[in-house]
């Protein structure tokens, strides 16, 4: 039996996407096919006919675009990877930027810089990365008295904007989009063969983008951990409230130590606050939570608390979302941008541990170029690079 979508066991975010790839008939064969229709594969999808119109490209999603981590982050944007800034990684913001511009993909992208926050007599478990801050513009209380130590590079976006834009743009520039085909394996011959719904498709390059929600076809099943993330929205907050919190710039924030907590302010004032990591079940199957079971469900009413208790003019915020995402990580943190090790022509990609927004994109993209023949593989993204 076919397991419920996403969206009916995570929530529904308050991002909407609303870009519906036409239905096609399905290829016998292409130059490159992507599994996974999230930031990474669409951002692959769209960036390969940019740059060479002639190839031929298929992207599969085993449900909707969007639904995995991509239609379900909360839209922080941040410039580096969570292991920090690696070897030859560039600017992530800059190259977003142009991506974006190139694409003309409009998704509210605002990057006013991000906050790293500290609580009092805290000891933080990362140092600061940015440049401090002499004057925190807030002061929360949670476990004790939360301020800005330090600014770092980054923003926020809409990811329903990011997903249905790059969508697309993908569509529009040629590629095909298969929704509701999920790939349930890959015969490993010297032009890989994808059994999907209907047929095999046989392709001279594959991208595996699925991250999570596919480490067995991705070879990652036995390096990286998956996860669901939590995260809840509130109604908009006045212009005099957003003030009073001290967050009228409009900078999204992360704390530095623990218990974690991390925001950022939406467009229309609301709020989208973030804690916590939901661990796979015995089956290993994140598609087998259900953020009204137990564990979720005490999560979601500790955070909501926790943020009613941060300041009086929170008190009354009236929380209108709940809902989960999947992201999975390598014990190293950095992500995966490696080529398979059954196949010298698949790239695997993912592996984000929660800074993937805007890092997805970008690598994509660079995925694409890899793909092309234009730019080689970064040597840190390598399986097996301290996994």
């Amino acid at each position: 039996m076919a397991k419920a979508s996403p969206r009916h066991r995570w929530g529904i975010p308050p991002w909407k996407i609303d870009f519906d790839p036409p239905e096609l008939p399905l290829p016998d064969a292409v130059d490159v096919a992507i599994v996974g229709a999230g930031f990474s594969g669409l951002s692959a999808a769209a960036w390969l006919r940019f740059l060479s119109p002639q190839t031929s490209v298929a992207v599969f999603e085993s449900f909707r675009i969007g639904s995995g981590a991509s239609g379900r982050t909360g839209g922080l944007v941040l410039s580096e990877t969570a292991a920090g800034s690696l070897p030859g990684l560039g600017d992530v913001l800059a190259g977003l930027s142009e991506i974006l511009g190139k694409l003309q993909v409009d998704c509210d992208l605002l990057l006013p810089g991000a906050w790293e926050v500290l609580r009092d007599e805290r000891k933080a478990f990362d140092k600061p990365s940015g440049q401090p801050v002499a004057h925190s513009p807030i002061h929360w209380s949670d476990s004790g008295d939360l301020h800005v130590i330090s600014e770092v590079q980054g923003g926020s976006l809409d990811p329903g904007k990011l997903v249905s834009g790059l969508g697309r743009a993908a569509h529009r520039l040629g590629s095909r989009i298969f929704e509701h085909h999920p790939v349930s394996g890959i015969d490993w011959t010297s032009e890989p063969q994808l059994h999907v719904p209907g047929g095999k498709v046989r392709a001279k390059k594959v991208l595996l983008a699925t991250s999570a929600l596919s480490l067995d076809l991705s070879g990652l099943a036995e390096r990286a951990q998956p996860r669901l993330t939590l995260a809840a929205s509130t109604a908009p907050l006045t212009d005099q409230q957003v003030s009073a919190i001290g967050m009228s710039e409009r900078k999204p924030l992360y704390t530095i130590d623990l218990p974690y907590l991390w925001a950022r302010l939406c467009t229309d004032n609301a709020i989208v606050w973030g804690a916590g990591l939901v661990s796979p079940p015995d089956s290993g199957d994140l598609l087998d939570i259900h953020i009204d079971a137990p564990e979720p469900s005490r999560m979601f009413s500790s955070l909501e608390r926790r943020v009613h208790g941060l300041h009086s003019a929170l008190a009354s915020a009236q929380f209108t979302h709940r809902w989960g995402g999947p992201i999975s990580f390598r014990e190293s943190w950095r992500p995966t941008f490696s080529r398979h090790p059954k196949n010298q022509n698949t790239l695997v990609l993912g592996t984000y541990a929660g800074h993937g927004v805007a890092l997805s994109v970008y690598l994509g993209a660079w995925a694409a170029e890899v793909l092309t023949g234009y730019r080689d593989l970064p040597k840190w993204g390598a399986l097996g690079n301290g996994d």
